[in-house]
């Protein structure tokens, strides 16, 4: 409201209520075959645990050790999230001057109140957290997992998941893209991710508030894995996806320069549409040895080089004007 005002004008959701019923249809034809094996590796357990009440599943036991990961994430993900947010207020000055090079300008003025801005960051990437574990939770409380069946069902879920990097940029693509291009879904869905300031904060998997909740439950497998694996994969994607979201140079976490020619995400918070996809390329002259051999040992081209989608899909040029001034931005401010 400080910063929109107010208009009265009829909402999308009751002037076009079937948006509701287009935007499920949407999220259900986006599913792909990797996301029902890991619904069926998960309703299997559960039926097998059913089958063999005999056997010492322990399934008691399996729920309230994923509870504790449950916890555990979400508590050191948000001490994560609040060191950000004290170096932050310890340099709003910095953050300020920095939006003011950026179209961000049109936003944050010289009077606006940027603690004020960089709490909504906060509280934004806080509450979509939540939000995003819950269908995680809910799997969680309401199945079952058996210690004996645990190594075979952990390494299926790594199988699956390693699957499911081959595809991710295709159903995210598509997914962002109805994001943006959708007024309803932007509104209701993914739009407060972008209505907060570019900063590691707001991140969670790239989600919106109600948007987190739908993608994991509707779209990404992960929290249908074997929780040992779901946690693991949690740990590692949304801290990362917070580090990768830091487009405030010179506050923590501190992204090299090195990161920023090869990620293009950046572009995406800096104003134009494009690029909807992850905006990786891997290609670079930048980019060491060491870091090829460690992305080749694992990560899939689909992945390593995202860009590709854009490319081919709106003919999309990795170097543009926003790209070329957010490296300057790095080169005048992270030392």
């Amino acid at each position: 409201i400080i910063r929109h005002g107010i208009e009265f004008k009829m909402p999308v959701i009751l002037s076009r209520p079937q948006e509701i019923l287009y935007t499920l249809t949407y999220k259900l034809q986006n599913l792909n075959r990797v996301y029902f094996t890991a619904l069926g590796l998960l309703l299997l357990e559960n039926l097998l645990i059913a089958a063999t009440p005999n056997l010492p599943h322990h399934a008691e036991l399996m729920r309230k050790v994923a509870l504790y990961f449950f916890y555990i994430h979400i508590i050191s993900v948000t001490a994560f999230r609040t060191v950000i947010l004290i170096d932050h207020l310890a340099k709003k000055k910095l953050v300020r001057e920095v939006l003011m090079q950026t179209p961000w300008k049109r936003a944050i003025k010289a009077k606006t109140n940027i603690t004020l801005e960089i709490a909504h960051a906060y509280c934004t990437g806080v509450l979509t957290h939540i939000i995003t574990m819950a269908p995680w939770y809910l799997i969680i409380i309401y199945s079952r997992f058996s210690v004996i069946l645990l190594p075979i069902m952990a390494l299926i879920s790594i199988v699956i998941h390693l699957r499911w990097a081959k595809v991710f940029n295709a159903w995210f693509y598509r997914d962002h893209w109805v994001g943006h291009n959708s007024e309803f879904e932007f509104l209701f869905l993914h739009g407060p991710h972008h209505d907060a300031i570019p900063s590691g904060m707001i991140a969670v998997a790239e989600n919106g508030f109600l948007e987190g909740f739908l993608r994991f439950t509707l779209g990404a497998p992960i929290a249908f894995y074997n929780p040992f694996v779901s946690f693991l994969l949690y740990m590692i994607e949304i801290p990362v996806d917070i580090r990768g979201h830091q487009y405030i140079p010179g506050i923590f976490p501190r992204l090299p320069r090195s990161f920023m020619e090869r990620f293009q995400h950046s572009t995406h918070h800096y104003g134009p549409l494009e690029p909807y996809s992850i905006a990786s390329k891997s290609d670079g002259a930048s980019i060491s040895a060491d870091f090829n051999r460690i992305v080749e040992s694992w990560v899939p081209d689909e992945v390593k080089n995202s860009i590709e989608l854009d490319e081919k899909l709106t003919g999309f040029k990795w170097d543009n004007p926003t790209y070329r001034k957010t490296l300057s931005l790095w080169d005048k401010y992270q030392v």
